[in-house]
């Protein structure tokens, strides 16, 4: 069961309720399952494009002692996540997924290609020198008395890092699907100043609340104006798919729409590049999935596919697998000649993308199911 948790984290990480907990933690990116530390493996790590940590320790909840030592359990992790560098998070997270030096930021930025590379790398390196986590415990029905955990943390803060009971029960439904209710039991933001002893005889003195303030505010606000942008574009959309869902205008600097691909494992990114004025969408999947089946399938299809998309898309290569992709730059996006171009752009871009995309996605990954079934 707690594989389960695990796996379920992992391939869908906006199920965690993080926006209850702490928002500047929003848009998580699945990272890798069992990330090794000195003191243990994370069971699920995570990271914000912004450059935010996150810690999952999922936890079947038997007794008082087992609820007790995953609480000690998660703060020996983010203690021991708080010596690393950049570069040790680069080795471990490319050692445990078996990909090249670079599979931290590859992974974040096919999730949001508007990451910059030296802005991303400053922020982890902050956020790791001062223990900027959010620590998450998953269970599958917590019972525990959360003042007394509260109280735990209180005692051992060493850290500037936020904390979240998760209660995520599964149940299995009569038509063999899942139904997945997460709920938040608790939260703790854990902000006292501390000085912290480091094995080599060094300190490390934690940011004092005005330099937290300024990030965190700088923060808000990017994720404000993104929200706005997605707000507006929405309000321009008009699909023909009456299956297609709209999602909500989110935090950050891409939307999805889910594609039907089993435990929706292939969408389509439509996002925006600040730096460059540039908008632009493509089709997403989770490797050694169907979804990802079904990519390779519309790729291996391109000269029927191509022509429908329309001339300016383009079937590439990108570490290894197809990536359908279209992009526009329009000009100085805050200027609302520009923005309502890029809005009439996207709008007309994400329909035909939706209508060409969306069934063969589920005939593909229908005929991967069934080879699946097959003795």
């Amino acid at each position: 069961m707690e594989n389960a948790i695990q796996s379920l984290v992992y391939a869908h990480p906006s199920i965690l309720p993080i926006g209850e907990i702490d928002p500047t933690f929003a848009g998580p990116i699945s990272i890798c399952r069992e990330l090794v530390t000195p003191a243990g493996p994370i069971d699920n790590f995570l990271v914000t494009p912004s450059g935010l940590p996150i810690l999952v320790e999922c936890k079947l909840w038997r007794n008082a002692e087992a609820r007790r030592e995953v609480v000690g359990q998660i703060l020996d992790y983010a203690k021991e996540l708080a010596r690393f560098t950049v570069s040790d998070l680069q080795r471990e997270t490319s050692r445990r997924l078996g990909l090249g030096p670079t599979a931290l930021l590859d992974l974040v930025r096919a999730a949001d290609p508007t990451v910059d590379e030296i802005q991303f790398n400053d922020a982890l390196t902050a956020n790791l020198r001062r223990g900027r986590f959010l620590l998450l415990i998953v269970g599958d029905g917590i019972r525990e008395r959360v003042e007394s955990i509260a109280e735990y943390l209180q005692a051992h803060a060493g850290l500037h890092f936020s904390f979240g009971l998760v209660e995520m029960p599964i149940y299995a439904l009569p038509d063999g699907s899942q139904l997945v209710a997460p709920r938040v039991l608790a939260h703790t933001h854990v902000i006292t100043r501390n000085v912290v002893a480091l094995p080599d005889g060094h300190t490390l003195l934690a940011e004092d609340a005005e330099t937290v303030a300024e990030i965190d505010s700088e923060t808000a606000a990017l994720g404000d104006a993104r929200q706005q942008f997605w707000t507006e574009f929405i309000q321009h959309l008009r699909l023909d798919d009456p299956e297609q869902s709209i999602p909500r205008a989110p935090r950050q600097g891409y939307v999805t729409f889910a594609l039907p691909a089993p435990a929706g494992t292939c969408w389509l990114t439509v996002y925006r590049e600040m730096r460059n004025n540039e908008v632009g969408l493509f089709l997403s999947s989770q490797r050694d999935t169907a979804g990802e089946y079904a990519a390779k399938v519309i790729a291996e299809d391109w000269e029927a596919v191509g022509p429908l998309l329309g001339a300016t898309a383009k079937c590439t290569q990108k570490d290894g697998r197809p990536r359908i992709i279209d992009t526009f730059r329009a000009g100085p996006l805050d200027q609302q000649a520009n923005r309502d171009a890029a809005f009439a752009w996207l709008a007309e871009r994400t329909n035909t993308f939706v209508n060409v995309l969306r069934p063969r996605v589920r005939s593909a990954a229908a005929d991967y199911t069934l080879k699946a079934q097959l003795p």
